[in-house]
Protein backbone atom coordinates (compact mmCIF):
# COMPACT_ATOMS: atom_id res chain seq x y z
CA UNK A 1 0.00 0.00 0.00
CA UNK A 2 1.20 3.47 -0.81
CA UNK A 3 2.61 4.71 2.48
CA UNK A 4 1.98 8.27 1.42
CA UNK A 5 -1.79 7.66 1.17
CA UNK A 6 -1.80 6.07 4.62
CA UNK A 7 -0.11 9.14 6.06
CA UNK A 8 -2.47 11.45 4.19
CA UNK A 9 -5.51 9.50 5.38
CA UNK A 10 -4.46 9.50 9.03
CA UNK A 11 -3.52 13.16 8.83
CA UNK A 12 -7.04 13.76 7.46
CA UNK A 13 -8.53 11.90 10.46
CA UNK A 14 -6.52 13.91 12.98
CA UNK A 15 -6.64 17.37 11.40
CA UNK A 16 -9.86 17.60 9.39
CA UNK A 17 -12.04 15.15 11.30
CA UNK A 18 -10.57 16.00 14.70
CA UNK A 19 -10.25 12.38 15.80
CA UNK A 20 -8.07 11.40 18.76
CA UNK A 21 -4.87 9.35 18.58
CA UNK A 22 -6.77 6.44 20.13
CA UNK A 23 -9.35 6.53 17.33
CA UNK A 24 -6.56 6.78 14.73
CA UNK A 25 -4.98 3.61 16.13
CA UNK A 26 -8.34 1.81 15.84
CA UNK A 27 -8.58 2.82 12.16
CA UNK A 28 -4.99 1.71 11.66
CA UNK A 29 -5.71 -1.72 13.12
CA UNK A 30 -8.80 -2.14 10.95
CA UNK A 31 -6.88 -1.22 7.79
CA UNK A 32 -4.02 -3.54 8.69
CA UNK A 33 -6.43 -6.45 9.17
CA UNK A 34 -8.11 -5.82 5.80
CA UNK A 35 -4.79 -5.55 3.96
CA UNK A 36 -3.66 -8.83 5.50
CA UNK A 37 -6.86 -10.43 4.18
CA UNK A 38 -6.17 -9.07 0.68
CA UNK A 39 -2.63 -10.40 0.77
CA UNK A 40 -3.79 -13.87 1.79
CA UNK A 41 -6.44 -13.88 -0.94
CA UNK A 42 -3.80 -13.06 -3.58
CA UNK A 43 -5.05 -9.57 -4.39
CA UNK A 44 -2.86 -6.93 -2.81
CA UNK A 45 -4.15 -4.14 -5.03
CA UNK A 46 -6.52 -2.43 -2.61
CA UNK A 47 -7.55 0.02 -5.36
CA UNK A 48 -9.10 -2.69 -7.52
CA UNK A 49 -11.32 -4.50 -5.01
CA UNK A 50 -15.02 -4.90 -5.74
CA UNK A 51 -18.20 -5.84 -3.89
CA UNK A 52 -17.37 -9.56 -4.11
CA UNK A 53 -14.11 -8.92 -2.23
CA UNK A 54 -16.05 -7.03 0.41
CA UNK A 55 -18.60 -9.83 0.85
CA UNK A 56 -15.79 -12.38 1.08
CA UNK A 57 -14.10 -10.27 3.76
CA UNK A 58 -17.34 -10.05 5.74
CA UNK A 59 -17.61 -13.82 5.54
CA UNK A 60 -14.09 -14.16 6.94
CA UNK A 61 -14.96 -11.83 9.83
CA UNK A 62 -18.01 -13.90 10.74
CA UNK A 63 -16.05 -17.15 10.38
CA UNK A 64 -13.49 -15.72 12.81
CA UNK A 65 -16.40 -15.02 15.17
CA UNK A 66 -16.01 -11.27 15.38
CA UNK A 67 -18.89 -9.66 17.24
CA UNK A 68 -21.49 -7.61 15.39
CA UNK A 69 -20.08 -4.44 16.91
CA UNK A 70 -16.53 -5.29 15.83
CA UNK A 71 -17.65 -6.06 12.28
CA UNK A 72 -19.60 -2.81 12.17
CA UNK A 73 -16.58 -0.83 13.35
CA UNK A 74 -14.28 -2.40 10.76
CA UNK A 75 -16.78 -1.71 7.97
CA UNK A 76 -17.16 1.89 9.13
CA UNK A 77 -13.38 2.36 9.19
CA UNK A 78 -12.93 0.91 5.71
CA UNK A 79 -15.88 2.84 4.33
CA UNK A 80 -14.26 6.06 5.59
CA UNK A 81 -10.90 5.10 4.09
CA UNK A 82 -12.34 4.30 0.66
CA UNK A 83 -14.47 7.43 0.74
CA UNK A 84 -11.22 9.35 1.30
CA UNK A 85 -9.68 7.62 -1.74
CA UNK A 86 -12.80 8.35 -3.78
CA UNK A 87 -12.69 12.00 -2.79
CA UNK A 88 -9.08 12.14 -3.93
CA UNK A 89 -9.92 10.42 -7.25
CA UNK A 90 -7.91 7.28 -6.54
CA UNK A 91 -10.96 5.07 -7.14
CA UNK A 92 -14.27 5.54 -8.99
CA UNK A 93 -16.56 3.81 -6.48
CA UNK A 94 -16.52 3.09 -2.75
CA UNK A 95 -16.88 -0.72 -2.47
CA UNK A 96 -18.08 -0.43 1.14
CA UNK A 97 -20.80 2.14 0.46
CA UNK A 98 -23.49 -0.52 -0.07
CA UNK A 99 -22.72 -2.59 3.01
CA UNK A 100 -25.56 -2.28 5.51
CA UNK A 101 -25.36 -4.46 8.59
CA UNK A 102 -28.51 -5.22 10.49
CA UNK A 103 -28.36 -3.19 13.65
CA UNK A 104 -28.53 -5.03 16.92
CA UNK A 105 -31.21 -3.85 19.28
CA UNK A 106 -29.64 -1.29 21.56
CA UNK A 107 -29.85 -1.88 25.29
CA UNK A 108 -31.10 0.94 27.45
CA UNK A 109 -28.29 2.59 29.39
CA UNK A 110 -28.20 1.74 33.07
CA UNK A 111 -28.90 4.65 35.40
CA UNK A 112 -29.86 5.46 38.99
CA UNK A 113 -33.36 6.50 40.02
CA UNK A 114 -33.56 9.66 42.09
CA UNK A 115 -34.16 7.73 45.33
CA UNK A 116 -31.07 5.62 44.58
CA UNK A 117 -29.04 8.80 44.08
CA UNK A 118 -30.23 9.99 47.51
CA UNK A 119 -28.79 6.82 49.05
CA UNK A 120 -25.48 7.38 47.26
CA UNK A 121 -25.27 10.94 48.57
CA UNK A 122 -26.02 9.67 52.08
CA UNK A 123 -23.11 7.23 51.77
CA UNK A 124 -20.79 10.07 50.72
CA UNK A 125 -21.39 12.22 53.80
CA UNK A 126 -18.50 12.93 56.21
CA UNK A 127 -16.07 15.59 57.43
CA UNK A 128 -12.72 13.93 56.65
CA UNK A 129 -10.72 15.27 53.64
CA UNK A 130 -11.33 12.19 51.49
CA UNK A 131 -15.01 12.11 52.44
CA UNK A 132 -15.35 15.74 51.37
CA UNK A 133 -13.62 14.81 48.11
CA UNK A 134 -15.97 11.88 47.54
CA UNK A 135 -19.04 14.06 48.01
CA UNK A 136 -17.63 16.71 45.64
CA UNK A 137 -16.83 14.00 43.07
CA UNK A 138 -20.35 12.63 43.27
CA UNK A 139 -21.96 16.08 43.01
CA UNK A 140 -19.82 17.05 40.01
CA UNK A 141 -20.30 13.78 38.11
CA UNK A 142 -24.05 13.68 38.68
CA UNK A 143 -24.48 17.44 38.26
CA UNK A 144 -22.51 17.80 35.01
CA UNK A 145 -22.46 14.43 33.22
CA UNK A 146 -18.68 14.55 32.78
CA UNK A 147 -16.75 11.49 31.64
CA UNK A 148 -14.42 10.11 34.33
CA UNK A 149 -11.39 11.21 32.28
CA UNK A 150 -12.80 14.75 31.99
CA UNK A 151 -13.42 14.89 35.73
CA UNK A 152 -9.92 13.60 36.55
CA UNK A 153 -8.29 16.22 34.29
CA UNK A 154 -10.33 19.13 35.68
CA UNK A 155 -8.09 21.98 36.92
CA UNK A 156 -8.73 25.04 39.08
CA UNK A 157 -8.48 27.51 36.21
CA UNK A 158 -11.23 25.68 34.34
CA UNK A 159 -13.82 26.26 37.07
CA UNK A 160 -15.71 29.55 36.94
CA UNK A 161 -17.54 29.82 40.27
CA UNK A 162 -19.24 33.21 39.59
CA UNK A 163 -20.68 31.85 36.31
CA UNK A 164 -21.14 28.30 37.68
CA UNK A 165 -19.54 26.73 34.60
CA UNK A 166 -16.75 24.30 33.80
CA UNK A 167 -14.58 24.58 30.70
CA UNK A 168 -14.12 21.03 29.44
CA UNK A 169 -11.89 19.58 26.73
CA UNK A 170 -13.52 16.31 25.72
CA UNK A 171 -13.03 13.62 23.10
CA UNK A 172 -11.20 14.73 19.98
CA UNK A 173 -9.95 17.82 21.87
CA UNK A 174 -13.39 19.41 21.50
CA UNK A 175 -14.12 22.17 24.00
CA UNK A 176 -17.44 22.89 25.67
CA UNK A 177 -18.86 24.78 28.62
CA UNK A 178 -20.85 22.79 31.18
CA UNK A 179 -22.90 24.48 33.92
CA UNK A 180 -23.06 23.16 37.48
CA UNK A 181 -25.60 23.76 40.22
CA UNK A 182 -25.53 24.99 43.80
CA UNK A 183 -25.08 21.51 45.31
CA UNK A 184 -21.92 20.90 43.27
CA UNK A 185 -20.70 24.46 43.96
CA UNK A 186 -21.13 24.06 47.73
CA UNK A 187 -19.48 20.63 47.79
CA UNK A 188 -16.55 21.85 45.69
CA UNK A 189 -16.03 24.96 47.85
CA UNK A 190 -15.93 22.96 51.08
CA UNK A 191 -13.71 20.26 49.56
CA UNK A 192 -11.17 22.72 48.11
CA UNK A 193 -10.69 24.42 51.47
CA UNK A 194 -11.06 21.56 53.95
CA UNK A 195 -10.19 18.51 51.85
CA UNK A 196 -7.83 19.24 49.01
CA UNK A 197 -5.81 21.96 50.76
CA UNK A 198 -4.89 19.86 53.85
CA UNK A 199 -3.93 16.87 51.68
CA UNK A 200 -1.77 19.02 49.37
CA UNK A 201 -0.03 20.70 52.33
CA UNK A 202 0.51 17.43 54.21
CA UNK A 203 2.39 15.85 51.30
CA UNK A 204 3.95 19.04 49.88
CA UNK A 205 2.17 18.80 46.53
CA UNK A 206 1.76 21.66 44.07
CA UNK A 207 -0.48 21.28 41.02
CA UNK A 208 -3.77 22.67 39.75
CA UNK A 209 -5.76 19.43 39.44
CA UNK A 210 -8.90 19.65 41.53
CA UNK A 211 -9.49 16.06 42.57
CA UNK A 212 -6.63 14.36 44.40
CA UNK A 213 -5.94 10.96 45.93
CA UNK A 214 -4.97 10.18 49.53
CA UNK A 215 -1.41 11.44 48.91
CA UNK A 216 -2.37 14.71 47.24
CA UNK A 217 -1.55 13.54 43.72
CA UNK A 218 -4.04 13.99 40.85
CA UNK A 219 -6.65 11.24 40.97
CA UNK A 220 -6.93 8.97 37.92
CA UNK A 221 -10.12 7.80 36.16
CA UNK A 222 -9.47 4.37 37.70
CA UNK A 223 -9.21 6.03 41.10
CA UNK A 224 -12.58 7.73 40.61
CA UNK A 225 -14.11 4.40 39.61
CA UNK A 226 -12.73 2.87 42.81
CA UNK A 227 -14.28 5.67 44.89
CA UNK A 228 -17.68 5.12 43.26
CA UNK A 229 -17.50 1.38 43.91
CA UNK A 230 -16.70 2.05 47.57
CA UNK A 231 -19.70 4.38 47.85
CA UNK A 232 -21.93 1.68 46.38
CA UNK A 233 -20.66 -0.82 48.97
CA UNK A 234 -21.19 1.70 51.77
CA UNK A 235 -24.74 2.47 50.63
CA UNK A 236 -27.71 0.11 50.91
CA UNK A 237 -27.80 -0.27 47.11
CA UNK A 238 -27.41 -3.81 45.81
CA UNK A 239 -25.93 -3.26 42.36
CA UNK A 240 -22.72 -2.79 40.42
CA UNK A 241 -21.67 0.59 39.08
CA UNK A 242 -19.92 1.09 35.77
CA UNK A 243 -17.83 4.18 34.83
CA UNK A 244 -20.55 5.92 32.78
CA UNK A 245 -23.50 5.18 35.05
CA UNK A 246 -23.61 8.66 36.61
CA UNK A 247 -23.28 10.16 33.13
CA UNK A 248 -26.23 8.03 32.00
CA UNK A 249 -28.16 9.17 35.07
CA UNK A 250 -27.41 12.83 34.38
CA UNK A 251 -28.76 12.56 30.82
CA UNK A 252 -31.77 10.44 31.74
CA UNK A 253 -32.90 12.74 34.55
CA UNK A 254 -32.54 15.82 32.33
CA UNK A 255 -34.67 14.33 29.57
CA UNK A 256 -37.26 12.90 31.93
CA UNK A 257 -37.67 16.34 33.48
CA UNK A 258 -38.25 18.08 30.17
CA UNK A 259 -34.83 19.02 28.74
CA UNK A 260 -34.59 18.94 24.95
CA UNK A 261 -32.33 16.50 23.14
CA UNK A 262 -30.07 19.17 21.61
CA UNK A 263 -29.29 20.67 25.01
CA UNK A 264 -28.37 17.27 26.44
CA UNK A 265 -26.22 16.58 23.35
CA UNK A 266 -24.27 19.79 23.96
CA UNK A 267 -23.86 19.13 27.68
CA UNK A 268 -22.57 15.60 27.09
CA UNK A 269 -20.20 16.72 24.33
CA UNK A 270 -21.65 14.35 21.73
CA UNK A 271 -20.77 15.12 18.12
CA UNK A 272 -23.83 13.35 16.72
CA UNK A 273 -27.38 13.61 18.01
CA UNK A 274 -27.85 9.89 17.33
CA UNK A 275 -25.40 9.15 20.17
CA UNK A 276 -27.55 11.15 22.58
CA UNK A 277 -30.75 9.45 21.46
CA UNK A 278 -29.94 6.29 23.40
CA UNK A 279 -31.16 8.28 26.41
CA UNK A 280 -34.55 8.97 24.83
CA UNK A 281 -36.22 6.38 27.01
CA UNK A 282 -38.57 7.01 29.89
CA UNK A 283 -38.50 5.61 33.38
CA UNK A 284 -41.34 3.63 34.92
CA UNK A 285 -42.01 6.65 37.13
CA UNK A 286 -42.45 8.89 34.10
CA UNK A 287 -44.71 6.37 32.41
CA UNK A 288 -46.94 6.18 35.48
CA UNK A 289 -46.95 9.96 35.95
CA UNK A 290 -47.92 10.66 32.34
CA UNK A 291 -50.52 7.90 32.37
CA UNK A 292 -52.16 9.34 35.50
CA UNK A 293 -52.09 12.87 34.08
CA UNK A 294 -53.38 12.20 30.59
CA UNK A 295 -55.52 9.06 30.47
CA UNK A 296 -59.22 9.65 31.23
CA UNK A 297 -59.55 6.30 33.02
CA UNK A 298 -56.39 6.62 35.11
Amino acid sequence: MDKNWIELFFNYLLVEKGYSDKTKIAYENDLTHFLAFLKESGNEDYLSIDHLDVRTYLGVLYDEEYSRNSVGRKVASLRTFYQFLLKNEQITENPFSYVHLKRKQQKLPRFFYEKEMDKLFEAAQGDKPLELRNLALLEVLYGTGLRLSECASLTLERVDFPMSTLFITGKGDKDRYVPFGSFAADALTVYLENGRKPLMEKYGKEHSYIFVNHRGDPITPTGIEYVLNQLIKKSSLNMDIHPHMLRHTFATHLLNNGADMRTVQELLGHVNLSTTQIYAHVTRESLQKNYRNFHPRA
